[in-house]
């Protein structure tokens, strides 16, 4: 983590989720306390079923919390209404997820785009703010090129170009190696910690010690609990 990277960014305290009701509840998180500070690395690991996308969403204003709170550079998330969420994952927020998501039958370009035509940006400035993003993922050659004509590898180079295209200040990636083998992973990866070493704050879920390794934390999570946390074992 960066020397000045001191301010907490991210403040959760006693969060849990429960889906569904009566017997038919399921509570997927159980008491969650966690910071996660400016200019941090994260990583969340745990098995399947232990929460850790839950929490994703969560902290990535894509689902509510059922009890505690969500601090967002001071804002009490949990107050906030649904335009409001919006509002906040639209200017603050990026994410990168293991299906890429990108539109099938538009360029590279037109995908990164996307976020700044939602804020309402003049064409001329979405066109050079998303060259700039593709251009800095290693995809200035690929612009015109749709998901089909790319890689998996540049696949999630273009998604990443597109989390990255706003100037969020967080980017929540959940399993962004997942659909990958192991070259590609390792390309991503590469591309995360570039990001990070630029300042980004990062918050990465994923089942794969090789990757989390690589940040400043890991958070282990098991039956929707934190039950582990400790330095990347590459700063360890």
């Amino acid at each position: 983590m960066n020397a000045a990277a001191l301010t907490p960014l991210i403040e959760v305290r006693h969060l849990t989720k429960t889906y569904g009701s009566g017997g038919a509840a399921f509570q997927a998180l159980k008491g969650i306390d966690l910071t996660i500070h400016q200019g941090e690395f994260v990583a969340i690991m745990g098995p399947s079923g232990s929460g850790k996308s839950t929490l994703m969403n969560v902290l990535g204003c894509l689902d509510v919390p059922t009890t505690g709170t969500y601090h967002y550079q001071g804002i009490a998330v949990e107050t906030l209404n649904t335009d409001q969420r919006s509002l906040l994952r639209r200017f603050a927020l990026g994410f990168v997820f293991q299906g890429f998501n990108l539109l099938a039958r538009t360029s590279a370009l037109e995908n990164v785009e996307l976020p700044l035509l939602y804020r309402g940006m003049a064409r001329q400035q979405r066109h050079e703010k998303a060259l700039a993003a593709l251009t800095s993922v290693g995809l200035a050659d690929k612009l015109g090129s749709s998901p089909a004509e790319l890689s998996g590898g540049q696949q999630q180079r273009v998604a990443i170009a597109r989390a990255i295209v706003t100037e969020p200040s967080t980017l929540f990636a959940d399993e962004p190696t997942g659909n990958l083998d192991s070259v590609n992973g390792e390309s991503v990866m590469d591309l995360m910690r570039e990001l990070h070493r630029n300042g980004a704050t990062i918050c990465m879920v994923t089942h794969d010690p090789r990757y989390a390794k690589h940040a400043d934390r890991e958070i282990n999570l098991f039956d929707g609990r934190v039950v582990d946390e400790h330095a990347g074992s590459l700063l360890a």
